[in-house]
């Protein structure tokens, strides 16, 4: 996997990444910061990146279990370390699983197995941040 962030140099502090896959993703920082606010903050992206991450495995594993999963939205709250460097130190993820005639065993299977073995994201972020899984289905 590869990626390369340029900075939009002059007085700003925005930069654009061009992942390996060849999409652009741009990213600012805040206007305390020298930023203008035009894009997420990289920390942001992180997150979300974390949260894209386990969604797509809880619903590739869904849909593999033959659950009829028709949504699925995962909500973070996230608090930071307060000086240097402002890691993650706890991440709240809270699953909305919608479909018809789900069980409930398939989906908090789906989501165990995305967090202690496939979401590289959060395993990831799990080294520095105490990590909490809640869920609830909504019935298509």
């Amino acid at each position: 996997m590869e990626c390369v962030v340029k900075w939009a140099g002059g007085d700003s502090m925005t930069f654009l990444a061009e992942t390996g896959s060849g999409h652009l993703v741009g990213m600012d920082g805040a206007p305390e910061a020298g930023g203008r606010n035009l894009a997420p903050r990289p920390m942001e992206l992180m997150l979300a990146g974390a949260g894209g991450c386990t969604a797509f495995d809880v619903v590739l594993i869904l849909k593999r279990s033959r659950q009829d999963v028709v949504d699925c939205a995962v909500s973070l709250k996230a608090d930071r370390a307060e000086t240097d460097p402002k890691v993650f130190t706890r991440i709240a993820f809270h699953y909305t699983v919608k479909g018809r005639n789900l069980k409930p065993d398939s989906v908090e299977r789906a989501i165990k197995l995305s967090y202690e073995k496939y979401c590289s994201a959060t395993i990831m972020l799990g080294k520095t941040a105490e990590i909490e899984h809640t869920w609830e289905i909504v019935e298509a």
